[in-house]
């Protein structure tokens, strides 16, 4: 008996038993459950592998470092290439894509293939995150358990960012910036009733973060700041900013790059021989990196450089100054290289690492100068506040998280002015966070006004009408006559012997000659036919669709497939389609209030 067969019993009980509203409820407490206990098995489990290779390499002196993130990827790639046919759907934006495309249907294979591979990727020294492989896997579970249970598409698509809540607060033991990671990156639009079961769900998983794994990830370390600092602050977020805009390209060039590479297991083994040099010569870009980050909140600069062929100059400043610039400047390679190569693992936790040494190094280099004395470990949290905003575009995610990981409510303002700099920096120069670019470019996201996120969600194949009859170059005036007369439509469009469109003919062009039957065996439809004002690629994105009839001004344009006619796409119809899905929202919002 598996557990999807238990969910059909339970959706078959309830629907006798229990009302929607109440049983909403109830699926929330079941996904935080599910989806706490196994964010954290993955923690775990990743700290395990930790503990042991580190057991491993004590008498090696560093060396080993450069094999195991090696060892990582390729036993990675080998579950991807063997178990998942080479593919694997990283990232958050595949469930992005998902919630926009495919009504919250997540594959089912999800819920454990992003939990094997990123355990083997970050185990074994990776440098990478595993908050978007848990997002993922929560979000699959959340979306799959919907689906058993009977419920309808927006109460799935709500459930399946209920899970990515309860993956986020299980591993920080963050109820609040659960939901509002959820809210800010995942879901287009939501009201109140919504934020409900992914509070239930976040604080289902907090309770069972308590229950199983008591250890906080740091402890309480931000201390009261002064009105005197607020400058620098201020000037922390400029910083932060430029540095997330510095990361957003370097992943995209990078991505672009990797995607170029055809051969897995080549890149596997460049990608993590590079990555073991890296961490070889600068050893905080092992793995996740929040045990630099609690050596920085403490002040202990000198472990920057343990077990580093420059372990000899880790008392010297500048070269603190230095390995902090480096740290900043490579990690986002190292992440690059990890995923790039076939690992599995996401930019959250980097992204933390990059600001939190970011933050330090600000407030080393300033009290070094002797102008004022700042508290490192404020600047340590805010920094991992604003890079983290501008890298994911979610200032609020940013603030709460740190707040509630570091304890640092204190600090509650000059997390609020760090992350909101940083953000609206970042996406000055970076309109798309980097969930989010790689689907702009496809035409799939964008984040402006509703009603185009609702064109998002709308696909051309489903607009298609197919029943113009069509007519050759070289028929005649008559034979269009007859066709005119068995049509319905008022536009007919001109194919060529291999069903290529070459032209269109309106009826109100043809209306002063279609009776003049002394020219219907001498005029020919190539005589009358116009060139269509623009041409709709099949698959074409519904934004650039709208854009070219608002260009063109026509109200039906032609849509082609490799160059071959398939039909026509009316304005009519899209406007149709977006009152359709614009009511569906609003109707299964209404229901799925509790």
């Amino acid at each position: 008996m598996n557990w999807l067969f238990i969910l059909n019993k339970i959706a078959d009980w309830r629907q006798n038993r229990v009302s929607d509203r109440n049983f909403y409820i109830i699926a929330s407490i079941l996904i935080g459950t599910v989806v706490g206990i196994v964010a954290l098995l993955l923690k775990v489990t990743v700290h395990r592998i930790e503990y042991a290779l580190q057991e491993v390499q004590a008498g090696g002196k560093g060396i080993l470092f450069f094999f195991f993130p090696l060892i990582g990827i390729l036993l990675t790639v080998l579950y991807v290439q063997r178990f998942r046919g080479g593919k694997l759907g990283r990232g958050v934006d595949s469930i992005l894509y998902s919630v926009l495309r495919k009504g919250g249907v997540v594959e089912r294979d999800k819920m454990y293939s992003h939990w094997i591979s990123s355990a083997l990727t970050v185990g074994f020294g990776g440098s990478a995150g595993l908050e978007a492989p848990i997002v993922v896997t929560g979000s699959a579970i959340g979306s799959n358990m919907a689906t058993e249970l009977g419920l309808n598409k927006q109460q799935r698509t709500v459930l399946l960012a209920a899970g990515a809540a309860a993956g986020i607060a299980a591993v920080f033991n963050c109820p609040i910036a659960g939901v509002i990671f959820a809210v800010e990156v995942l879901l287009i639009e939501f009201s109140i009733p919504v934020f409900i079961p992914l509070l239930i769900a976040a604080a289902t998983a907090s309770v069972w973060s308590e229950i199983l794994y008591k250890d906080r990830l740091f402890y309480i370390v931000a201390q009261e700041w002064e009105v005197s600092a607020v400058p620098f602050f201020a000037l922390l977020g400029i910083v932060t900013g430029l540095v997330s805009v510095y990361k957003a390209r370097v992943i995209y060039y990078a991505e672009n790059f990797f995607a170029r590479q055809r051969r897995p297991w080549r890149k596997a083994v460049i990608g993590g021989l590079l990555l073991g040099l890296l961490i070889f010569l600068l050893p905080p870009l092992y793995g996740e990196g929040y045990v630099t980050i609690k050596y920085l909140f403490e002040g202990k600069t000198q472990f920057l450089l343990a077990n580093s062929p420059f372990h000899t100059l880790r008392f010297r400043e500048w070269a603190v100054v230095l390995v902090l610039v480096l740290l900043v400047l490579l990690k986002v390679f190292a992440t690059m290289l990890t995923t790039g190569s076939g690992g599995n693992g996401g930019i959250f936790a980097p992204s933390l690492f990059t600001g939190g040494v970011v933050g330090f190094a600000f407030a080393y280099v300033v009290n070094l100068t002797g102008i004022v004395e700042l508290t490192p470990a404020n600047f340590v949290a805010c920094g991992m506040a604003g890079v983290l905003s501008g890298v994911i575009h979610a200032p609020l995610t940013g603030i709460f998280l740190i707040a509630e990981i570091t304890g640092g409510y204190s600090l509650f303002v000059p997390l609020m002015i760090v992350s909101a700099l940083s953000f609206f920096i970042a996406r000055y120069f970076e309109p798309y966070s980097v969930y989010t670019k790689r689907l702009a470019r496809k035409g799939i996201w964008s984040q402006s006004e509703k009603d185009r996120s609702v064109l998002a969600q709308m696909q051309t194949e489903g607009l298609v009408e197919r029943d113009f009859i069509p007519v050759g170059p070289k028929d005649t005036l008559g034979h269009l006559v007859a066709v005119v007369a068995k049509s319905k439509r008022n536009l007919f469009p001109v194919l060529d012997l291999e069903d290529r469109l070459v032209g269109v003919v309106l009826l109100d062009d043809i209306r002063p000659v279609m009776f003049r039957r002394d020219q219907y065996e001498s005029t020919l439809v190539r005589d009358l036919m116009i060139k269509p004002p623009a041409i709709i690629e099949s698959g074409e994105n519904m934004q650039s669709v709208m854009q070219q009839f608002e260009s063109s001004g026509a109200w039906n344009l032609p849509v082609v497939e490799q160059g071959k006619y398939i039909g026509f796409i009316s304005k009519s119809a899209v406007f149709t389609q977006y009152r359709s899905l614009l009511l569906d929202q609003m109707n299964n919002t209404a229901q799925s209030g509790v």
